[in-house]
C-alpha cells in the first residue's frame, strides 16, 4: 500500500487538478464508485486507478476492482488519507481513476449528416461547472449527438462539471471548438440550422421547427450568446416566462430547448438516432 505523498504517480495525479496540465497531458480525474463504474462500462481508456484497501471490503467495490483488473487497468492501493488529499469531494468513496481525454473526436459535417447525427448542442460561454454538467447530461438524455464547447466556457473536465454530468460525459461526444467562425461556417454549409436561445428574441421557442438538422446554442449566464453566434444564428428564440423571474438557469434552459426538439420529433414520427 502506497503512503508516500511524494511518489511520482501521486504528484502526477495531484497536478491533474489544474486545467492547463489536464489539457497538456490529455488526462482527467474520475472520482467515486459510480463514476468509475460508468467509465468501465463505457470501455473508457483508464490509465491508472488509485483505491483504498477498504474498497474491496464491500461487494460493489470488490466487483469494480475485478472489472478493472479484467480490462487490464493498472491498480494501485493507497492510504486512505492520501486518497482523501487527492479527492475533490469531502467524503471520498475510496477510488479515483486517471482517464484519457479523447483526442480523436472531431466534427465531420458530411459523415455526421450521413449517419443521421442531426441534433447538436453548442455551449457558448457558460462559466458555471454545474450548468455545463447539466447541459451535457440533458443532451445525453435527449439523444443529442454531440456537445460542442466554445471558448470562454468552463472546462468540461473540471471535477464539478464531471460530477454534474452524472456519467453522461462517457456517453456523448464532448468536443472543444478551437475556431468558432470556421465551425459555424461548416454547420451552415452542412445544412444545420443554428437556433440560439436569446432573451431579446421575439420568436418563441415553440414556434420554431426543430425537426431537421438543428444546432441548439446555449449562451452564458451573464451575457447570453456572443456576437459571433448572434450574427450566424438562423433563428433566435426565447423561452416564454409568464412568471416574474428575469431569466432561467443555463442548464434548465438547455433542457427545455432539447426536450422541445424531442417532442417535435416524436410528434412528427421521426426516429431519433442514438449518439
Amino acid at each position: 500500500m502506497l503512503v508516500n505523498k511524494n511518489n511520482s504517480r501521486i504528484k502526477y495525479v495531484r497536478r491533474l487538478a489544474k486545467r492547463k496540465f489536464r489539457e497538456s497531458e490529455g488526462k482527467f480525474i474520475v472520482e467515486g464508485v459510480r463514476f468509475v463504474e460508468e467509465a468501465v462500462q463505457a470501455r473508457w481508456p483508464l490509465e491508472l486507478v488509485l483505491h483504498t484497501l477498504g474498497l474491496a471490503g464491500h461487494t460493489r467495490g470488490k466487483t469494480l476492482l475485478e472489472m478493472l483488473a479484467e480490462q487490464g487497468v493498472p491498480l494501485l492501493a493507497v492510504d486512505d488519507g492520501l486518497l482523501a488529499e487527492l479527492a475533490d469531494t469531502e467524503s471520498p468513496q475510496g477510488v479515483l481513476a486517471v482517464a484519457g481525454i479523447p483526442r480523436h473526436l472531431k466534427f465531420d459535417p458530411e459523415a455526421w449528416r450521413r449517419d443521421g447525427k442531426d441534433l447538436l448542442v453548442l455551449v457558448d460561454g457558460v462559466r458555471d461547472p454545474g450548468n455545463l454538467g447539466t447541459i451535457i447530461r440533458c443532451a445525453d438524455a435527449a439523444g443529442a449527438h454531440g456537445v460542442f464547447i466554445f471558448k470562454g466556457t468552463v472546462d468540461p473536465y473540471n471535477a464539478k462539471t464531471l460530477r454534474s454530468t452524472m456519467g453522461s460525459v462517457f456517453h456523448i461526444p464532448v468536443i472543444s471548438v478551437a475556431d468558432v467562425d470556421k465551425f459555424l461556417f461548416e454547420l451552415q454549409t452542412g445544412g444545420w440550422k443554428l437556433v440560439a436561445g436569446d432573451l431579446a428574441a421575439r420568436r418563441e421557442l415553440y414556434n420554431c421547427d426543430l425537426t431537421g438538422q438543428v444546432a441548439l446554442v446555449i449562451g452564458g449566464e451573464a451575457c447570453g450568446i456572443s456576437d459571433v453566434v448572434r450574427r450566424a444564428a438562423g433563428e433566435r428564440v426565447r423561452i416564454p416566462m409568464p412568471g416574474r423571474a428575469e431569466s432561467l438557469n443555463a442548464g434548465v434552459a438547455a433542457g427545455i430547448m432539447l426536450y422541445e426538439a424531442v417532442r417535435q420529433r416524436l410528434c412528427a414520427g421521426k426516429e431519433i438516432a442514438k449518439p
